[in-house]
């Protein structure tokens, strides 16, 4: 093959300078003084998918901007995506618009909890799981990840059969983790599926950062494993992958037909509460955003390896385990400081927001959240600020 014909891996996206990306007014760019980087909230830098752009600005060119027909477009436009990312097959009819994971999460709780029941999740884990169990006035039983002699996180299946035959009613999945980027293995996943059939568990599995599996490892659906189908539901949403979450739209994916009959139960005006801009955007962006979903991709590869680099270089005090999925990087900065002093150290003498460890529950002490979705440059402040703070603290 020659050189003109080998296929050439995707430009990487570009970032938009600081004082232009200041003048953005979402959390991330509105919570923080202009002296500040912010890396905590979970939002990205990059420029929208053209298709995601286009598809907007036709709508409110035409005053589009009324209540959301998610059916059949959103089934269709999802379908079409696991089947060709992840070989899933996916039934239109059986995906059900919410305009958020989050609401998704809470009312398919809603649908199996009453107050007082147990709900089952594996810290540390994105801040709102613990949240959406007090909204629905339920017990959080924890079952932590565990930790590996080399540092890595894994999920604790026995912990996990412990929580169990504690009789909770939902065990909430993170897949892949958030905070610490851990891919669940095929293995893993099944075992989840057989003990919440012998416990009689629902698995709600927060699939929502799947699209954003990075190379070197593989994603694999939960209902796609033996068993999952008849014990679980699948949260999915185009929000983290494509920038989207003020748009609002979210989708529950059900398998059989005892998870059919619980999102049956869900609120019959939940599909009106849907983001019509969202919706638009969400289709687009499954439909015809591949291409810019793979620069997407081989950018944030690019920004790990950055950020491994730098601190390997410049904070040879924290640790880390590169994430496989995700822009997130969970830093182990216990030779800092425990609970929140690495982030308030960073915070104050550094100048750079990152999301506090003790957040994500149990085993967050000394760690903080960095989200490297941003700028080569960005990324290298941060970097140099952040060694600056801890060389001033000696």
């Amino acid at each position: 093959m020659s050189e003109v014909d080998r296929p050439q891996p995707p430009t990487p996206l570009p970032v938009d300078d600081l004082p232009t990306l200041r003048r953005r007014r979402s959390a991330k760019w509105s919570l923080y003084d202009d002296d500040v980087l912010p890396l905590p909230v979970a939002e990205m830098d990059f420029a929208l998918a053209p298709v995601v752009r286009e598809v907007l600005a036709e709508a409110v060119a035409r005053s589009d901007t009324g209540y959301a027909v998610t059916t059949p477009a959103l089934g269709e436009a999802l379908a079409g995506f696991t089947r060709r990312h992840w070989e899933w097959t996916v039934a239109p009819e059986a995906v059900h618009a919410l305009p958020d994971v989050g609401v998704a999460a809470v009312e398919m709780l809603r649908t199996v909890c009453v107050p007082g029941d147990a709900v089952v999740i594996s810290p540390p884990v994105y801040p709102p799981f613990f949240h959406w169990a007090d909204e629905v006035r339920a017990r959080v039983v924890q079952a932590p990840l565990r930790r590996t002699s080399e540092g890595s996180w894994r999920l604790d299946l026995e912990a996990l059969a412990d929580a169990f035959r504690q009789r909770p009613k939902a065990y909430v999945l993170c897949s892949p983790h958030n905070p610490v980027g851990r891919v669940h293995c095929r293995d893993e996943l099944i075992e989840v599926a057989r003990l919440a059939a012998e416990h009689d568990v629902i698995v709600i599995a927060d699939e929502i950062h799947a699209p954003l599996v990075l190379p070197g490892a593989e994603f694999t659906p939960f209902l796609t494993v033996p068993g999952a189908a008849d014990v679980g539901v699948s949260l999915l949403s185009a929000s983290k992958a494509f920038n989207l979450a003020g748009l609002k739209c979210a989708a529950i994916v059900t398998a059989s037909e005892p998870m059919h009959e619980l999102a049956r139960r869900l609120p019959p005006d939940a599909r009106w509460r849907v983001g019509h801009l969202g919706l638009l955007a969400t289709v687009a962006a499954l439909h015809d955003g591949d291409p810019w979903l793979a620069a997407l991709i081989a950018t944030l590869d690019a920004r790990r390896s950055q950020l491994g680099a730098l601190l390997t270089d410049r904070l040879p005090e924290v640790r880390w385990q590169p994430p496989a999925a995700t822009y997130l990087a969970w830093l182990d900065c216990g030779a800092l400081g425990t609970g929140e002093e690495p982030r308030e150290l960073f915070f104050h003498q550094g100048g750079v927001a990152l999301e506090p460890g003790p957040a994500f529950g149990r085993g967050g002490s000394g760690h903080v959240r960095l989200n490297f979705a941003t700028s080569a440059d960005i990324v290298d402040q941060a970097l140099g600020r952040m060694a600056e703070a801890v060389s001033g603290q000696h």
